[in-house]
């Protein structure tokens, strides 16, 4: 029985479904041996450093991946860095199949003037600082002001502002990062504003995040009814609606017309307002916005209105695109693909496939369809070590055992303090664990 070995690039929840799409494919004429590349010391991806920490029941698909981590021929090789430990060429010179799932880390910019003021960031800074990244645990984030503007309308957009928004004894019992949490504890920020550049059917938040809004116990949540009744005209007079938009206006109408609790929190949504300019001296201190409006055709152009928000943080939440590695073609932010091939023995997978949409979920049709492709193309096995082949003797890997090690003692250090784990920041003490 012919032996593939396969090494999938990148620990996330795209990596893991490949891996479990590649077992589940295993026949008595066929298996894989699969070697998994992290290049932090610790596996999961966004579900560790992405989701919301107040979201703790989408993190428990973090179960799947440990059991597909436990099957016997998959390995995995924490802190091994590609482009710097080993090279796309070696392993597609080692393996039968390459598969790059390395989602989309680097934060879109909107190209205004003002944008590079201090206090104005991206998403792809600020989500990873507070959920203990070890990459941004240096991310300068002043809570000092009154007022954030977060722009973009996705569920990236929303978690961001709803940490903000918030009252951060909500946060105690997460795994928000140490360092956050004592910053957030601090903050004077009492509104945050979400802007969106197109209409209320345009969002793509889903309806259990928008959903989640009205359980937010010392937060009052906005959104302007009239949008969203404008927006229901439009939708109804184009014809059927789809359920996942009827569901969203529902949720966003629900939300509107909910009583307040007279708190000093807030959180606004609103629509059609595209940021033309940030303006400070030293720091983010205002933010211009252009008022759009939604044509017949359901194209969003500008009425040459603006209006601006005094604000002291501005977030950017408007996508994100691929690390690039060398030999490998990208376009639009993505890695360049047709159907999830990049190129001889060469595949994509997530994000990093099809830009930074969908749910977790996702990942797993979208990995299914790209190993019946890699399997449809695999040739005569290649009689390689794999790895072992390619990283220096000395080269400190933290495998399967060692993650296991370091997620105990981050579980056992939250125990005390009533929460699922307090998270280690620091590379080299997460390397130390997994070695202890």
């Amino acid at each position: 029985m012919p032996t593939y070995k396969v090494v999938i690039v990148g620990a996330g929840p795209a990596g893991y479904f490949t891996a479990q799409a590649l077992q589940n494919s295993q026949t008595d004429d066929l298996s894989f041996q699969i070697d998994m590349i992290e290049r932090l010391p610790t596996p999961w991806g966004l579900v560790r450093s992405g989701v919301a920490p107040d979201h703790p029941k989408i993190k428990t698909v973090s179960k799947v991946f440990e059991k597909i981590a436990k099957e016997p021929n998959f390995r995995l090789f924490a802190n091994v860095e590609v482009g710097k430990d080993v090279s796309i060429k070696e392993l597609r010179e080692k393996y039968d199949a390459v598969v790059l799932s390395t989602g989309s880390a680097i934060g879109r910019k909107l190209g205004i003037p003002g944008e590079d003021l201090p206090n104005s960031l991206s998403a792809a800074q600020f989500v990873p600082w507070y959920n203990a990244h070890p990459d941004y645990t240096e991310v300068e984030v002043d809570l000092s002001g009154d007022t954030a503007v977060v722009i973009g309308a996705g569920n990236v957009a929303m978690d961001v502002a709803r940490m903000l928004a918030l009252d951060p004894t909500e946060l105690d019992p997460t795994d928000t990062a140490t360092h956050a949490l004592v910053k957030l504890h601090q903050s004077n920020i009492r509104t945050v504003i979400i802007c969106g550049r197109r209409g209320p059917e345009h969002a793509s938040f889903t309806s259990p995040e928008l959903r989640d809004l009205l359980k937010l116990e010392k937060t009052d949540v906005y959104f302007d009814l009239n949008e969203i009744e404008k927006a229901q005209v439009r939708v109804e007079a184009a014809g059927e609606v789809e359920r996942e938009l009827r569901n969203n206006l529902e949720a966003m109408r629900l939300i509107a017309e909910h009583e307040k609790k007279g708190v000093a929190r807030k959180l606004v949504i609103t629509f059609l307002a595209t940021p033309l300019e940030m303006k400070g001296s030293g720091k983010i201190e205002e933010v211009v916005f252009g008022i759009n409006q939604v044509e017949a055709d359901d194209k969003i152009t500008s009425t040459n209105k603006t209006f601006s928000v005094k604000c002291s943080l501005v977030i950017s939440a408007i996508g994100y695109e691929v690390r690039e590695f060398a030999g490998v073609p990208v376009e639009n932010g993505r890695i360049t693909n047709i159907g999830g091939k990049v190129e001889h023995n060469l595949y994509v997978v997530g994000w990093a496939k099809r830009g930074p949409n969908g749910v977790i979920g996702t990942n797993k049709s979208d990995a299914a369809d790209v190993v019946d492709l890699l399997i449809s193309e695999l040739k005569e096995p290649k009689n390689t070590n794999g790895l072992s082949d390619l990283l220096k003797s000395n080269h400190e890997v933290i495998d399967q055992a060692g993650w296991e090690k370091i997620n105990a003692s981050e579980i056992l250090s939250g125990e005390p303090h009533g929460k699922p784990r307090i998270k280690e920041v620091d590379w080299k003490a997460l390397v130390s664990l997994g070695r202890a």
